[in-house]
């Protein structure tokens, strides 16, 4: 694509506040696309080979924000959400997406809390969806349309609404991306913007209400609270080596526990996550260098990988191209 992250924004105008805000961004870059989700904080780590591409739509609403992405690498993500808000993700079409341990089947939606961390994995090109809301708009539209509020799940649950509830939200979903896209001047005008808000959140809680799922979200947490910790220890690990005993002592879980819960959630064994983490990690430090002053061994190093030949194989076989040719393509 041959750059970072090209974006085709509407922005309304100063006075206007009812007006919506909608945007096409399209990536070559796994950073520049994971700060372009705004409400979540995103790292990616790519599990296949390939260039990286991605496109994401925002629509952002007075209440509501709907993001509709498109990725064609397979991946796994780590999506740690806003505090304050609440979250819905979804596959859009026929994709293939896991969310903490869920396979996310067509008819189903990912119903997220405050503030969770939530594992998302891919294993081609994916397209789905990602809304959020403020709590209290969440808690007053489901007490003004079912005559109670709606409560924040305390771990990711997997809902099944009934056809016609799904159906209206999916219609709505793909309504929304339509008027997002530069042709959609309509969403420009402050009645069409409030009209389709209104609708998504009658759609949402209706969506919510009539789950007929059973509720596992007590052992889902324990899962995801373990892999909470998982993922700080790791933060912490960076820059020195460490080993899978190690890691298990600083989060205080047994080795086979721990073994368990990622490849529940995350499709892999602890220690390859982590080496998928430091490959990623050294192909954007490749990515990002001057090659007229940087080398492949000395990024190497910093990420941990001392032995050259070794790292140069491994990366390979990972993203299907050699470090040094990552690191020559800025050369031009």
């Amino acid at each position: 694509m041959g750059i970072e992250g090209s974006q085709e924004q509407f922005a309304r105008p100063m006075g206007q506040e009812d007006m919506a805000e909608h945007s096409i961004s399209r990536f070559d870059d796994p950073g520049a696309y994971e700060a372009g989700f705004g409400d979540a904080g995103v790292n990616l780590m790519m599990t296949g080979p390939g260039d990286f591409e991605a496109e994401l739509l925002r629509l952002k609403l007075e209440h509501l924000v709907i993001m509709r992405l498109r990725e064609w690498l397979p991946r796994i993500a780590c999506i740690s959400l806003a505090a304050d808000r609440v979250f819905l993700s979804f596959p859009v079409g026929r994709t293939r997406l896991e969310c903490d341990g869920f396979a996310f089947q067509s008819d189903q939606i990912a119903f997220h809390g405050p503030g969770l961390q939530m594992h998302q994995r891919s294993g081609e090109k994916c397209q789905w969806g990602l809304i959020s809301l403020p709590l209290d708009q969440l808690a007053n539209s489901g007490a003004a349309l079912t005559g109670h509020p709606i409560l924040p799940p305390h771990a990711t649950r997997l809902l099944h609404p009934i056809g016609a509830d799904l159906s209206r939200f999916q219609h709505l979903f793909r309504h929304a991306c339509h008027l997002a896209t530069p042709a959609g001047k309509l969403i420009e005008q402050p009645e069409v913007a409030r009209a389709l808000e209104q609708d998504m959140l009658h759609a949402i809680v209706h969506c919510l209400a009539s789950d007929g799922t059973e509720d596992r979200s007590r052992t889902r947490s324990n899962h995801t609270a373990l892999m909470a910790r998982f993922e700080t220890a790791l933060r912490k690990s960076v820059g020195r080596k460490v080993t899978l005993p190690d890691l298990c002592a600083e989060i205080g879980v047994a080795e086979r526990t721990l073994r368990m819960c990622c490849r529940e959630l995350l499709g892999v064994s602890p220690m390859r996550y982590l080496l998928l983490r430091r490959l990623n990690n050294a192909r954007a430090a490749l990515r990002h260098a001057d090659p007229s002053t940087a080398s492949v061994a000395s990024i190497a190093r910093e990420h941990q990988f001392f032995e050259l030949g070794r790292f140069a194989a491994t990366y390979r076989a990972a993203f299907g191209e050699a470090p040094l040719t990552t690191l020559q393509r800025n050369a031009s």
